[in-house]
């Protein structure tokens, strides 16, 4: 698997200023990939595009040469820095996660996620209780490249750590490739195989 994005900008209209301009970059199988900057640099904009959810103003993003799916099941998955926007919150637990697949019982228990979470309601869980469940929908065993915008920002440290180790062993045994957005330099070195900069790349 080989995601490619090129030459990617974006604006809203053809009046407002570039968000991002020209942006290119290489994600390979198993290869984890931080992509650092300081608000509004356009981290999420290019997050959102890579995953599917907005379409650049110009430029493509290929996965093995190939457009992004328009219908059915994405390879490209994303997990946001606010679970709640992922999730309806008239539903259950257990309807969420069925929504995407069906998780066996071995990947609910190492992300942590307890089973009588599973009837709750969204509003029930906290922080890092709900982004244990939108990780563990969205990694199928199709899914090849894990979108992560800033996931862990607003929880606890102790919480942060368990669940950057619980990716980590995903991305090893799967060899999940994984695009990592943050702020964070010291984070993206220990998480990534790679670091890119945004400004080194987002040329405005």
């Amino acid at each position: 698997m080989q995601l490619t994005v090129e030459n990617v900008s974006f604006r809203y209209t053809e009046k407002s200023p570039w968000i991002l301009k020209d942006v290119s970059l290489e994600i390979k199988e198993g290869e984890r990939v931080g992509i650092v900057g300081p608000s509004g640099y356009g981290k999420s904009t290019l997050a959102r595009i890579i995953a599917g959810y907005e379409k650049p103003s110009s430029g493509r993003v290929l996965l093995d040469g190939e457009s992004l799916p328009e219908k059915g099941f994405c390879p490209v998955q994303m997990v946001y820095q606010h679970p709640e926007m992922a999730v309806n919150p008239r539903w259950k637990m257990e309807k969420t996660l069925n929504e995407c697949w069906h998780p066996d019982e071995a990947l609910l228990t190492r992300m942590g996620i307890e089973k009588s979470w599973l009837t709750r309601w969204p509003s029930e869980l906290s922080g890092g209780e709900l982004q244990r469940f939108c990780i563990a929908r969205v990694l199928s065993p199709e899914t090849k490249l894990l979108v992560c915008d800033e996931i862990t920002t607003m929880l606890d440290v102790i919480t942060q750590a368990q669940i950057w180790q619980l990716l980590l062993e995903v991305s090893r045994k799967n060899n999940l490739g994984m695009l990592v957005i943050t702020h964070n330099m010291t984070l993206a070195g220990q998480i990534c195989t790679r670091v890119i900069e945004l400004p080194e790349i987002n040329r405005l």
